[in-house]
């Protein structure tokens, strides 16, 4: 069996060809204790032993077919470095190891966020864009090797045949590269760093829904009303106007949130986007709109229930009844 190398401790000892040739059982050193080792089998493996805080250490470097003489030497170099400095080597393999990829990053990102979304709906619109716009292009990568050109090459897909979509993904994937500077990972965020390498977005060709005279008004509730429409997408809208509230806030009305006896309408801290409750006085009409919705009443108790059992009116139909009218 051969036997550690003797004598004066040399760097680079070894060649490559001596790697690929030598046969013989045992340690052959190289330098920066970076050795050979030779098993009775013939299988070879590198090995490094280092002082670290003042302890002996062996790490293991890999296969000799699969590590070359280069690499391992380039390795044993940064090791010793990094020991001398009073590092831990093999601490910070663990470390680089427990690094993830961007996709599971941002998956838990993402579930860290979940709770504090007023919406699930737009929790899930968050993942879901990355998903199929992100994934499919580094999803696979460790977070910290993620570059600039990554996160270029899949936002030009979509920056400008889906600007509003794109910079929301942009923003997104900013999300998961501040977690990760966070964790130690990363000390940049390249989703900030292209912002001059993507074109500017013209937002003066935005098309916002004109805003009804008061005037009109009548007129448009009394199309509503000849409409075809649910009899709860009416009396919705119609309600929605007269308290001049936001679509989810109508929607989501339910009896309990509702005092007919003091006309009064209390809508909670979490179903309000600032946070705090909202008292909305009902006006004679609001009060008729109310009773007529009784007839509606669901076992779920909202106030203006949807199609689907349980569940209040979507966005969506307040939404095509608009278009439609419009």
């Amino acid at each position: 069996m051969g036997t550690k190398s003797q004598g004066q401790h040399k760097e680079k000892r070894l060649s490559a060809a001596a790697v690929r040739n030598v046969s013989v059982a045992g340690f052959y050193g190289d330098g920066h204790g970076l050795y050979l080792k030779v098993d009775p089998s013939g299988a070879k493996r590198w090995v490094q032993r280092l002082v670290v805080h003042g302890k002996r250490r062996d790490l293991g470097l890999g296969a000799a077919n699969i590590v070359s003489l280069a690499d391992a030497r380039d390795t044993a170099l940064q090791n010793r470095k990094t020991a001398r400095m009073g590092g831990d080597p093999v601490a910070s393999r663990r470390q680089l190891a427990s690094i993830m990829t961007f996709k599971d990053a941002a998956e838990k990102v993402h579930a860290l966020h979940l709770p504090t979304w007023r919406n699930p709906k737009h929790g899930q619109q968050w993942i879901n864009t990355l998903n199929e716009y992100v994934f499919p292009h580094f999803g696979h990568k460790r977070i910290d090797v993620v570059t600039t050109a990554d996160v270029l090459s899949a936002l030009s897909q979509v920056w400008n045949s889906k600007p509003e979509t794109a910079r929301r993904v942009k923003q997104r994937i900013g999300s998961v590269m501040k977690w990760a500077v966070a964790q130690g990972w990363r000390s940049d965020n390249p989703a900030d760093a292209i912002a001059r390498a993507l074109p500017k977005h013209d937002r003066s060709t935005v098309n916002h829904h004109s805003a009804l005279p008061y005037g009109e008004v009548a007129n448009a509730i009394e199309r509503v009303n000849a409409s075809e429409a649910s009899l709860a997408s009416k009396l919705a809208l119609e309600f929605m106007i007269l308290t001049a509230t936001r679509s989810g806030e109508t929607r989501g009305a339910s009896w309990n949130e509702i005092d007919l006896e003091k006309a009064e309408w209390i809508i909670p801290a979490k179903r309000m986007k600032a946070k705090r409750p909202h008292r909305v006085p009902l006006s004679a009409r609001c009060l008729e709109i109310l009773k007529t919705a009784q007839m509606l009443k669901c076992e779920s108790g909202h106030v203006f229930p949807g199609t689907s059992k349980g569940k209040p009116l979507s966005d969506a139909t307040l939404s095509k009844l608009l278009r439609e009218l419009s």
